[in-house]
Parts: C-alpha cells; structure tokens; sequence
C-alpha cells in the first residue's frame, strides 16, 4: 500500500505488477517508467522491472488497514491482463469482497473483463472502471455495461482525440485528464467539454483531474496550474474557472 497522489483516490494496492501496451494511450506509461526507477531503486516487488508479475504477499495488506479507505488497484499493472489467471483474479476480489474499503479497479481489457464478469463476486464496494484515450476504444464503455459490477466509470486520461459519444448514459462516473510528463501529447479544450455537456445530459458524474501540462490549458491565469497553489494539478485543473470534482453518487 503506498499513498497517492492521484487526486481521485487515497492509496494504490499492487497485487500485481507490470503490463503490456495494447492501445495508444499506453504510449507514453506512467507506470512502465515508474517501475523501472524502482527497479534500479532496488525494490524486490520490481526486481523484473515491467515485466508482468503476481504479487500475492501483497493479498493481506488490505486486512490490515484499520479505518476505511479509497484503494485504486492495481495503479502498476493491470489486473484483467491475459497473463493473470483467473483463479488470481478472484484471489484478488475475495479480498475487495472481505474488507470494508472501496476499491477502483482500471482496466484496458475490456473484453477479458467481460469473459470473466460472471466468475466474480461483485460487492458494491468494486467500482470498476475502462480506460478510454479516444474514439477508438470507445466500445470499451460498452462492453463495460454488460458486467456485473455495480459502479462503472470510465477514465478518460489520457484523453488524446476527440470523443463523438462516450455513452455516459452507461456510466456512474466519468474522469478526465491530460497526458503529463515525457513526450506529453497535447489535448484540446473542446474535446474535455464535449464529454463535460455530454455527462451534463446523462446527469454523469464528471471529474476534470488535469489539463497535463500547461500549454493545453486554454486559461493561462488558472491558479492552479502554479506549484504552491494546494490544488495545484499538472498544467492546472480548473475547468472554465471552476473545479469539476464529483465523485459517484454512491460515494
């Protein structure tokens, strides 16, 4: 467990670590580079770097937590990967199932997700969530609502083209953000507010998480963008003035 700063959770819990790209928003892998500074950091967990690993003296820690918290997992990897069999999969939820956090789950692997769906145990403590960069991997949305989990979202980030249609009607929440660090690919105002009128419609709840870096953000006086503002997000975070923060209703 290790706390985060991701500004839509409270920790990150790694049962497994590494992953492969199977899309364009794996391109520039926050992860991937992570992993390798812990490799040369020396941290046995990333002793292989990237390379895709279980890492099941990891399945008690949530046991271990005494109060409540928001868990995004697998932050490192992908827990719906091909490589991680099933029988893990489920060692992984039993644990969601058997602790009273709540826990986001992320995936790329929409179709894995939905094969198996019915070999799981879907407490309302699971928000599960696709990854969605562009119109391209927008049936990911759709694929999403065919499973038995009781909060879906979608995390639009890095959002890297323009979406026609999310199908928010189909989600609990939505999160959006821009790609930040090496290699950056930029990400235009329109595109964020189309989904933003788009959530408006379908009464989705809608998370602006970053602009990514500065030259996206269409307001060069958002205060956020500044590094000692306490709300400060990687090229800033306010949307039109306003944060757009709201979380899912069953939060």
């Amino acid at each position: 467990m290790a706390q985060s700063t991701i500004e839509w959770t409270e920790v990150t819990w790694n049962p497994v670590t590494g992953c492969t790209k199977v899309s364009a928003g794996c391109k520039f892998c926050y992860a991937e580079r992570m992993a390798k500074r812990l490799q040369a950091m020396g941290l046995p967990q990333y002793a292989d770097g990237f390379k895709l690993t279980l890492q099941p003296h990891t399945l008690q820690q949530p046991y271990q937590w005494k109060k409540p918290r928001l868990v995004f997992v697998n932050s490192m990897s992908d827990l719906f990967h091909p490589d991680v069999p099933l029988d893990y999969v489920q060692s992984v939820f039993e644990v969601m199932n058997n602790t009273a956090h709540t826990y986001q789950v992320l995936t790329k692997r929409a179709d894995r997700l939905l094969e198996l769906s019915s070999h799981l145990n879907w407490t309302k403590n699971i928000w599960m969530g696709v990854s969605v960069e562009d119109e391209r991997v927008v049936d990911r949305v759709k694929t999403l609502s065919k499973t038995g989990a009781f909060i879906k979202f979608a995390s639009v980030e890095p959002l890297i083209g323009p979406i026609k249609r999310l199908h928010a009607e189909l989600l609990d929440w939505v999160i959006v953000g821009g790609e930040s660090g090496p290699g950056a690919r930029p990400m235009k105002a329109e595109w964020v507010k189309a989904i933003y009128e788009e959530c408006l419609d379908t009464e989705t709840p809608f998370f602006f998480k970053q602009w990514g870096k500065k030259a996206n953000n269409p307001d060069p006086g958002d205060l956020t963008i500044a590094k000692s503002h306490p709300a400060h997000a990687k090229g800033g975070c306010l949307l039109d003035g306003q944060f757009e923060r709201a979380m899912p209703r069953a939060a």
